[in-house]
């Protein structure tokens, strides 16, 4: 204070002044500027008073004249209080500025010291001391009882997971803390970290899920999975499934084939492991190489066959005439690498026939080996395709065919001298899942199971069908960042801003009063130019414009289409020849009406996405094209998805376009209704599953 007060009072403070008084005065300071207003500043001083007037656009104040002594020592205190007062904020910004820097420095240090260890590990990894990949040497292995060592590594290899994006910071945070309380039950349960980041991460996730007991270990072996291997709807399904199943706290794994069309030393996260586990195919024991990874947030496992590795290093995925043989390889190696890997998952959830002979090898081999808790889901994405072969084949992967080669088994209902692989996973899981959004159990058992009928009726009570939903974190007019505005149920006036910006991309003349009617397409298989022909012209004639969005890489849908827009030259219909990821989002929530070539569209879910945008999906029906394949008086089933696209089924666009010009408000009110409706993954469909689950597991 010694130094404040040198500054505040100078010891020459009267030789500026002359001597016209007995009492010395102090010195006057210099004026100090604050931010404050005109007003504030002629009030200042107590006593003051001021008039106002205006010289060359500047205000100009006449201040009274009032005692030096009053001012000055006025001014002084002033000043005083604000010096302190600025002086007191140096010095805390100061204090806070250096908590700073050391806080960075800390922060700093521990990730040098982090950057370090993990060189470190990676090092012994090359030497062969330390390796989360590979076999390590039994000598080599550290010791169970080096308990701080474990922790230590653990808690490392969550930092690295961290800086490779694998995990989030908040359950890195969880984790650690689990670390930190659990140390008696992970020294046993983690005495061995010869693993790779995604294996130890699904060991993590599924600790963690047991020790706050919530949640299922579910394992999904498939043969797709989006983006990395994808063909068809499985690889959408697997993916959106597995996320929402994760998003309600299950732990999820996926294993699937390592196709030679797949460059995963480019997928980040992924790492090749050099360990070798071997599976039982064609009277000898085969090594596989794995490779782990996460995408999506989801462990992935995929397995390599070394010998036969002709299996899937082919252009395709499927349509090779040793598909069962390739298939049926793949399927007793996921259930030899859970076994080997100790792995003792609550669910094996399968799709399709190429991974139902898991179904009676589970029950024939594995159940007996640490599985006798784990249950078995076959989910159907439809039977159209159901793998009709010899029984001999059976014995590739150890399976005895006379055992298996009876009616109540594998035996094709149609073809008596042949196994039926799709069959024989109805017959062997403890749930059947079919997979659509529109049809009851009845419609599916009677009228689209392709000579299973009798089959599924025997096993009616663990039948159940889900619908499909949609990823709504990319799809969600309230959150889309392609749409120049943004809009929802409660608030749907973005959806006009949407629909004027539609018409001004394409061009079109600005009738808002026309009814603007979408169509996106991709793979079309079969198109009646004639019959839409007529569709679209009907519409036109009532006042709709049209933009048909899509490309076909099939020669006679790609020359259909072309035809399509030589005879539709109208100034209402618009054309684009190719896919538009942003441009498809427009179309949706820009559109009134969305014409689908099927409501059961189980990897585009244009219905489902039209609904969430508040637009009303239509099908063109029997009578106007081929595009669709309603069967007459179908029976829609009981789920919340059916009896929203049960709305519109029938619905043909004629009809819509009348309803929307002269039923406006019943129109805006089923819009809002369906729209309210959440038909996403996380809704119905996991709900579903995880019932489905729940019950398996209380057999």
């Amino acid at each position: 204070m010694e130094a404040l007060a040198t500054v505040a009072h100078p010891a020459s403070s009267t030789r500026f002044f002359p001597n016209t008084d007995t009492v010395k005065r102090p010195l006057k300071s210099p004026a100090v500027c604050c931010s404050r207003n005109s007003e504030d500043a002629n009030n200042f001083l107590p006593g003051s008073s001021h008039t106002k007037s205006k010289g060359n656009g500047i205000d100009a104040v006449q201040t009274s004249m009032v005692s030096p002594d009053i001012e000055l020592g006025v001014n002084h205190n002033d000043i005083w209080l604000l010096f302190n007062e600025a002086q007191q904020n140096i010095l805390y910004l100061n204090k806070q500025r250096l908590m700073a820097m050391e806080k960075l420095n800390k922060i700093q240090k521990e990730k040098e010291l982090l950057l370090s260890r993990i060189k470190q590990l990676e090092s012994e990894k090359m030497s062969g001391t330390l390796d989360g990949t590979t076999t390590v040497p039994k000598e080599k292995t550290k010791p169970k009882g080096d308990k701080p060592v474990i922790f230590g590594e653990l808690l490392l290899r969550i930092d690295s997971m961290v800086l490779s994006g694998a995990i989030s910071h908040g359950e890195a945070s969880d984790l650690r803390s689990m670390v930190m309380e659990d140390k008696a039950m992970l020294a046993d349960a983690f005495h061995d970290l010869h693993k790779n980041d995604g294996e130890l991460l699904v060991c993590l996730r599924r600790f963690y899920d047991q020790s706050r007991r919530t949640g299922l270990h579910i394992v999904q072996i498939c043969t797709e999975l989006e983006p990395v291997a994808s063909v068809g709807s499985l690889a959408t399904y697997v993916t959106g499934l597995s996320r929402a199943l994760q998003r309600k706290g299950n732990t999820v794994e996926v294993i699937l084939p390592k196709y030679a069309i797949l460059n995963l030393e480019q997928v980040h996260g992924f790492r090749k492991a050099e360990a070798e586990f071997h599976s039982y195919f064609s009277g000898q024991w085969h090594p596989n190489r794995i490779w782990t990874g996460i995408v999506h947030g989801i462990a992935v496992t995929f397995i390599e066959p070394i010998h036969l590795a002709a299996f899937f290093s082919r252009e395709g995925i499927y349509g090779y005439s040793d598909d069962l043989e390739r298939f049926t390889y793949f399927s007793r190696a996921a259930l030899d690498y859970i076994v080997k890997s100790k792995k003792k998952p609550d669910i094996f959830h399968i799709h399709g026939w190429q991974t139902s002979v898991i179904g009676p090898l589970f029950w024939d081999f594995f159940v007996n080996q640490g599985l006798e808790t784990t249950r078995l889901l076959l989910t159907c994405h439809g039977f159209d395709s159901q793998c009709v072969e010899r029984p001999e084949k059976l014995a590739l992967c150890g399976l005895d065919p006379p055992q298996l080669h009876r009616s109540d088994r594998l035996q094709d209902n149609s073809g008596n001298h042949l196994v039926n692989l799709l069959k024989g996973g109805v017959v062997y899981s403890n749930k059947v899942a079919i997979v659509s959004s529109l049809h009851s159990k009845d419609a599916v058992i009677e009228s689209m199971s392709y000579g299973l009928e009798t089959t599924l009726a025997i096993h009616r009570e663990k039948v159940l069908v889900i619908p499909y939903g949609f990823d709504d974190t990319k799809w969600d007019p309230s959150k889309d960042n392609f749409l120049p505005v943004n809009y929802s149920s409660e608030d749907p006036k973005g959806k006009a801003t949407c629909r004027t910006a539609l018409r001004q991309r394409l061009r079109f003349v600005d009738q808002t009063s026309a009814a603007m009617v979408g169509c996106i397409y991709t793979e079309v298989s079969e198109i009646d130019v004639e019959n839409l022909k007529a569709v679209v012209c009907l519409a036109l004639g009532k006042g709709a414009q049209f933009i048909f969005l899509g490309s076909s890489t099939t020669p006679e849908v790609e020359a259909a289409l072309e035809s399509l827009r030589k005879e539709l030259k109208d100034q209402n219909v618009r054309f684009i020849n190719k896919y538009n990821e942003a441009l498809s989002h427009l179309v949706i929530a820009g559109s009134d009406i969305l014409l689908c070539a099927s409501f059961h569209d189980p990897k585009l879910h244009l219905p489902l996405k039209a609904i969430k945008y508040g637009t009303i999906p239509v099908a063109v029906n029997p009578n106007e094209s081929r595009l669709v394949r309603h069967a007459e008086g179908q029976e829609f089933g009981s789920t919340k998805s059916s009896r929203i696209l049960s709305m519109f089924a029938n619905v043909s666009l004629s009809q819509a376009l009348d309803d929307m010009k002269y039923d406006g408000i019943g129109w805006s009110k089923k819009i809002k209704d369906a729209m309210s409706e959440d038909l996403s993954w996380d809704s119905e469909c996991c709900d579903m599953y995880m019932d489905a689950y729940m019950s398996m597991k209380n057999l």
